[in-house]
Formats: structure tokens, sequence, C-alpha cells
């Protein structure tokens, strides 16, 4: 290298520097095989890190690298390798994620495009609801049954506090859909609900306050799941387990999962919303393609039955909700 007459550098081809390759090693796309993998079930994360039961020992595992960015989430079957005593200290790779039978996804709102799994593989869903502090959520119920029929997961729907207030009335809404239930209090038995979840993968979803987590620690002593209590004047529960979690239960799982104030439905079209009201999809059936079933829709069969007295005026207005929402044309107030 020399200097020119004015202070500048001169380059020349000695000059030009290569930069380094990290070695002679040929890069590769072929993922390892991993053979000696040992397949285990996702039981919680956190932060990053994935309590996996394996072989009846819980360990704890990191995501290997080659897996990317896919998400891994409580009800995965995984296989893992490495350290699987699940002594202290030790971490495994979790270095595949076997096919998902099911996945049950909501999404912060009606309009948000990113989808969120709330957990895999479950083959049934437990709608928790209050009867009272805080008032029955009847559209929180449509949401989530709409998100079951959409997941293939079968809807159980879990009325609590029914020392404060009647069922009658949520029971008289659902009557029509055949949707199994069980009414429960806090010193009541809980013996017809073991029966509906005994040797199934079940996971429990409800509004903050519901008294969820409350059960889920009657149906599994121990289970030291958060419990709170639900404002007076806001009538919002405050959120106590933050994330999700599977224990086994009677030959079977049991999953609670965080209280959530809303359950959005972006990821799911507008006819399998429609689908999701049992009741009503039938008489759908007879509206003119791409109907919104809104008031003034032409030749609504749902609007039809509604002026007949055919359909549950409640009902009719939950699903024009849910469409209007999911369209971003109102505002949730679930």
């Amino acid at each position: 290298m020399s200097r020119t007459r004015g202070g500048g550098r001169h380059l020349d081809e000695d000059d030009i520097r290569v930069r380094a390759r990290g070695g002679s090693r040929p890069r590769t796309r072929v993922r390892p095989k991993h053979e000696d993998a040992v397949e285990g079930l996702v039981t919680a994360v956190d932060r990053g890190r994935y309590r996996c039961l394996v072989a009846d020992t819980p360990v704890v595992a990191m995501k290997a690298r080659e897996l990317g960015r896919g998400s891994i989430v409580v009800g995965d079957r995984v296989d893992v390798v490495g350290d699987l005593s699940g002594r202290p200290d030790t971490l495994a790779r979790v270095v595949r994620v076997k096919e998902r039978r099911s996945v049950l996804r909501r999404t912060a709102d009606d309009t948000d495009p990113v989808e969120r799994v709330i957990v895999a593989n479950a083959d049934q869903l437990a709608i928790v609801c209050a009867l009272a502090d805080p008032p029955p959520q009847p559209r929180f119920v449509d949401r989530c049954l709409v998100a079951a029929y959409d997941a293939g997961l079968d809807p159980l729907l879990c009325l609590t506090k029914a020392d404060l207030a009647s069922p009658d009335e949520m029971l008289r809404t659902y009557e029509p859909l055949g949707l199994p239930y069980e009414v429960l209090s806090p010193e009541g038995e809980l013996e017809g609900l073991r029966d509906r979840l005994a040797g199934r993968t079940t996971v429990l979803v409800g509004s903050s306050g519901v008294g969820k987590s409350t059960l889920f620690n009657r149906l599994i002593p121990g289970s030291d799941r958060a419990v709170g209590h639900v404002n007076a004047v806001t009538g919002r529960g405050r959120h106590t387990s933050t994330s999700a979690v599977a224990l086994p239960f009677e030959n079977g799982w049991l999953i609670d999962t965080p209280g959530v104030r809303s359950f959005g439905l972006a990821h799911i079209e507008p006819e399998d919303i429609v689908e999701g009201f049992p009741d009503l999809a039938e008489l759908a059936q007879d509206c003119p393609p791409g109907c919104s079933h809104q008031p003034g829709e032409p030749d609504c069969a749902v609007t039809a039955a509604l002026d007949r007295g055919e359909a549950d005026p409640e009902r009719v207005a939950s699903l024009r909700r849910l469409l209007a929402s999911r369209e971003g044309e109102a505002d949730q107030d679930d």
C-alpha cells in the first residue's frame, strides 16, 4: 500500500482482504436425523424452556436451532435428545415436533391477523363460565364454541358459582344445541365432571375471575394454580395463571390456560363462524350466497326465521355481532 501526495491512501490489489468463510467445512441444509431421539409430551412452556414428560420423567428442554422460528406449545408431542435424566440444572433439546391432530387457536381481537396457538392435541374444550361475580358471558361462550368446532374439539360447558345464581337462563340458551354441561358450586360434588374428563385431553378456557383455576385445583389437589378475585367496581378478574400447564388426570390430561378478556376469531372464515352456531347454520343454508345475515340483508333466511319467532333473538344477535366484529364493523364488548 502507498500514499498519494495529498496524504490519501492508494489501494492496489495487495490490499484486497478476503473475508474468512468460517473454515473449510461445507455448509449443508440436511438436518440431523437424531435417530436416538425419545418421544415426550410438552406440559409447560416458560421463557424458551419446555417442560416435557419423557417416559414418566420430567425433563427441561430447549428448542434445537434447526427447528427455526416455529412455535412449540403445551400438548405438543415432540422428540427429545440429550440429558433426559431430569436432574436439576440439566437441559435436553427438542429436535422434532410431531404432526398435530388438533390445534386450538385465538387472536387478540377479530381484526388481528396474527393467530396464537393455545394448545395442541386436545380433544375436548371445557368452557368455564361463572353464573355471577362476574355475570354470565354468553357471547364469550359463543366465541369459544366457534373456536372449538373449528378446531374439531368437543365442547363442554362448565357453569361455576351456582351457589350465587341460578343456571336456568344459561341452560335455556344452549338447550337447542344439546351442549353437554356441568353446574358447579364451590362445595358441590365433582363426580359428574370427573366422568366427562376421564380418559380425555381437556383444555379449560375462561375469562379472568370465573373460577377456572379454582376448579383446576379442586380436580387436581396440590396443583397450586394461582387464584384471583373479581374487582367489585369493574367486574373484571385479575389475570392469575400466566401460562398454560398440563397435568395428568384420570387416564387423560387436564390443561389449564391463562384467563382471557377476549377470544378473537380473525383466523376463522365468516362461513365457519356460522357453522359454530348449529341452531342457526341450518337456517342459513337457505340464504343467498354471500349473505351477511345482518338486518336489512335481502332474502336472509335467518332474519326471516327471527321475524317468524323461530330463532332465538339472543343467538341471532350474538352471531351478527361476531360477523360484524370479524369484519371490523363493530367493537367487542364481550
